[in-house]
C-alpha cells in the first residue's frame, strides 16, 4: 500500500507546469502509480483551468459585489455547460484507446516494467558497484543528478544524510530504513535533517534525483565522501 506521497505544493507546481523536468517526472510517474494522487491530480487540474479561466474573464474595471457574484455563476454555469458538451455530445466519434505497450528495463538479470513517463530514456548505460547499480539519465538539469538506481537482493547502502534534497520514487521492490518500510509507489522525500540506512531483501528498482552528493556517515564508507561529488 503507498503511504508516502508528493506534498500538496509539489502537486500544484506540477499541474501548473513549474517543475523541472527530473521532478516533472517523477511526480507523473507517482501519479500513474497511485490512484488518490491521480484523483488529487485531476482535481488541481480543474481547478488551475478554472482560475485561469476565470482571470482571463475578468474585467479591468471593478464591478459591484452584486455584479462580481452575477459574473462568477455565469462563469461557473459557462463551464459546466462547455464541460457537459463535451461529455454528452452524441455526435461526436467515439474514443479509441490504444494499448498502451509496456516498456520494461532490464538490471542484473531482473526485468522491471516501467511508468509512462520514463518509457523515451532507453539504451541508458549502467554503472555499479557491489549490490548496488546506477543508470544516470540524461536531463542535462546542472547540478541535479536523475537515475535509474538498483539494489540488489540482500543489497544496502551504508548510512548517510543529505547535502541538499533526495527525491526516491520506489517503482518495484521494498525496502527499508530507520523510518519503516517502502512499497512500489512511494514517493520519498528526504533533506539534511534525515539520516537513514536503506536495505532491501528482494531486491528494489528506484527512480531517484538529488541535487548534491550524499554524506556518508559511519565506518568506510565515510572514504566515499571525498569523491560524491563523482558518484553521486
Amino acid at each position: 500500500m503507498i503511504k508516502h506521497h508528493p506534498h500538496a505544493a509539489l502537486m500544484q507546481d506540477y499541474v501548473e507546469g513549474k517543475l523541472p523536468l527530473s521532478l516533472s517526472i517523477a511526480v507523473s510517474a507517482h501519479i500513474e502509480l497511485c490512484p488518490c494522487c491521480q484523483q488529487q491530480a485531476d482535481k488541481l487540474t480543474t481547478q488551475t483551468a478554472m482560475r485561469s479561466w476565470r482571470d482571463a474573464e475578468t474585467p479591468t474595471e471593478p464591478k459591484s459585489a452584486v455584479a462580481s457574484a452575477e459574473a462568477e455563476f455565469d462563469l461557473q454555469a459557462n463551464f459546466d455547460a462547455m464541460f457537459s458538451d463535451i461529455v454528452e455530445n452524441e455526435t461526436a466519434e467515439p474514443i479509441v484507446h490504444t494499448p498502451v505497450e509496456v516498456t520494461t528495463v532490464e538490471c542484473k538479470g531482473s526485468r522491471y516494467p516501467l511508468p509512462r513517463a520514463l518509457r523515451s530514456f532507453d539504451g541508458l548505460n549502467w554503472h555499479g558497484l557491489g549490490k548496488i547499480t546506477r543508470a544516470r539519465l540524461p536531463l542535462e538539469e546542472q547540478e541535479v543528478r536523475a537515475s535509474l538506481l538498483h539494489i540488489d537482493k540482500e543489497g544496502t547502502i551504508p548510512a548517510h544524510t543529505h547535502k541538499g534534497y533526495e527525491l526516491t520514487l520506489l517503482l518495484a521492490g521494498e525496502f527499508s530504513d530507520e523510518n519503516g518500510v517502502y512499497h512500489a509507489g512511494d514517493f520519498i522525500w528526504l533533506d539534511a535533517s534525515n539520516h537513514h540506512t536503506p536495505e532491501t531483501k528482494e531486491g528494489c528498482l528506484c527512480y531517484t534525483v538529488a541535487n548534491a552528493p550524499l554524506h556518508f556517515t559511519q565506518g568506510v564508507s565515510q572514504l566515499l565522501n571525498g569523491i560524491g561529488k563523482v558518484i553521486y
